[in-house]
């Protein structure tokens, strides 16, 4: 199995890469992981992984600023069927518009918006942001989703944002987190899909999430 870790000029690459290849090796598979700025090695990709913190307008122009990266996404996430995994801004450019610093317009792969959170504790008062820490994870328990094999409700992720996924439609979100209110913690549709918490920094769970990934076939 080939794994393209896009670089679009931020993201914990080398811990995705570790990640990947410490799952790959405790299920004893065979796998193959590049960090990579070119568009041709994502037609030779089982899977595709688009790491992403800092700005949302920033993660777009970096992603913008690799000739044909975004074309070749198209063609095989959506055109193909390719698996695909966007973590913390990553799975941020999944919605259609980014509103930190003005309008950005993200893949559009699933109907919504990025906006600034505004968490506020039970008196009222604001809580701090970025929300950053380990927080629980919130889904409908039973919830039959490939990638939620083996972590249930109330296991704990590692999230560091300010600005969170306003789905359109309900049924996009997989998980949520609560920080003040709920916030969406997983997003997917069809064959992508996309966590707010930082896979590569969350331990077992973020470890057991890769897993997941690896054996996917949506």
């Amino acid at each position: 199995m080939k794994v393209a870790v896009i670089d679009p000029g931020s993201g914990n690459l080398a811990s995705v890469r570790r990640a990947l290849e410490r799952v790959a090796r405790e299920a004893e598979r065979e796998v193959r992981v590049g960090v990579t700025t070119d568009p041709a090695d994502l037609r030779a990709a089982d899977r595709i992984i688009l790491p992403g913190q800092g700005a949302f307008a920033a993660c777009r122009r970096g992603l913008d600023a690799l000739p044909g990266m975004v074309e070749a996404l198209e063609a095989r996430v959506r055109g193909q069927g390719v698996p695909f995994l966007g973590i913390c801004v990553g799975m941020q450019l999944l919605a259609e518009r980014g509103l930190e610093h003005g309008v950005t317009f993200g893949l559009g792969w699933i109907p919504g918006t990025v906006e600034v959170m505004d968490p506020r504790g039970p008196d009222g008062a604001p809580l701090p942001l970025p929300q950053m820490g380990w927080n629980a994870l919130d889904f409908a328990p039973g919830l039959d989703h490939p990638l939620l094999d083996g972590i249930a409700p109330g296991d704990h992720a590692y999230f560091v944002h300010s600005y969170a996924f306003r789905a359109l439609d309900p049924e996009d979100v997989l998980a949520t987190t609560d920080y003040g209110g709920p916030v969406a913690a997983i997003v997917g549709r069809a064959n992508y899909v996309g966590t707010q918490f930082h896979v590569e920094k969350s331990q077992a769970v973020g470890l057991r999430f890769l897993a997941n990934f690896l054996r996917w076939e949506p």
